[in-house]
């Protein structure tokens, strides 16, 4: 019903326009219509991220091609590990100086009770303590190349560190915009919230600290090796996070 005003009479520019979008609520439309309009809609979702990916194709300083070869990479031993979470108290105290797993940079907590695979596919039927009790370490694989963490960062705060040539992020440069961790397919990234800083395994020079704490010798550093292909990754990255390096103005209006 049309609302009316204090002398009763109708508000004809609302009952027109109620009318006009009823009318064009009603037209019938062609199925050649039809199909053009999803075409258009479908287009507005692709286009940009094409746009993205292709940016970050041409930009030389995002392929990363010229980055030099890890020397190592910190690997658990599931059938030695305990859950005792030494490794992680040691990581935590030796980079950010307190007790705290959810910043550890090896990955021990997330897969206690269901597994890497989660509590959906891991209940009762993979590892943890709802499973077959085996409780698997993670860790940063060092990739090679493509290093899909240092190509999203929009900064180049995430760099090569010697003397083992390990993955770093440079706090100096990380403003917090998160690109890193949702670009590793692992989810190897963590992130403190009080700092506003991501961070990551750097090996620790080559002398882990999660490696010398470890009572059962379920965590060992060996030489580098590409386990990118046999290990199941998290999630799948959306192409659009691999932002050029060249365009951080894309981070820098919301993160200062």
């Amino acid at each position: 019903m049309n609302k009316t005003n204090g002398d009763g009479a109708v508000n004809a520019s609302q009952a027109n326009s109620n009318g006009s979008l009823l009318d064009l609520i009603r037209q019938p439309v062609s199925r050649r219509d039809f199909i053009r309009v999803l075409g258009v809609g479908a287009a507005g979702l692709i286009i940009p991220q094409v746009i993205c990916v292709q940016m970050a194709e041409a930009s030389p300083s995002a392929q990363g091609a010229d980055v030099a070869k890890p020397k190592g990479m910190v690997i658990g031993d599931p059938t030695r590990c305990t859950g005792c979470r030494r490794c992680e108290i040691a990581c935590t105290s030796f980079n950010d100086g307190k007790n705290q797993p959810s910043l550890a940079r090896i990955k021990l907590y997330r897969n206690l009770n269901f597994g890497p695979n989660g509590a959906q596919q891991g209940y009762h039927r993979d590892a943890g303590h709802f499973g077959n009790f085996l409780l698997v370490q993670e860790a940063c694989r060092q990739c090679a190349h493509p290093v899909p963490c240092m190509n999203a960062c929009p900064h180049g705060a995430i760099e090569v560190s010697g003397p083992v040539n390990a993955r770093v992020v440079n706090a100096s440069k990380c403003t917090g915009c998160k690109q890193c961790q949702a670009a590793c397919p692992w989810d190897m990234t963590v992130f403190d919230t009080v700092a506003n800083k991501a961070s990551k395994c750097h090996l620790c020079n080559g002398e882990p600290e999660c490696v010398k704490a470890c009572p059962n010798s379920a965590i060992r550093y060996v030489p580098w090796q590409d386990r990118s292909k046999d290990i199941p990754t998290k999630w799948v990255v959306p192409a659009y996070l691999s932002t050029p390096q060249n365009i951080a103005s894309t981070c820098v209006t919301c993160h200062k």
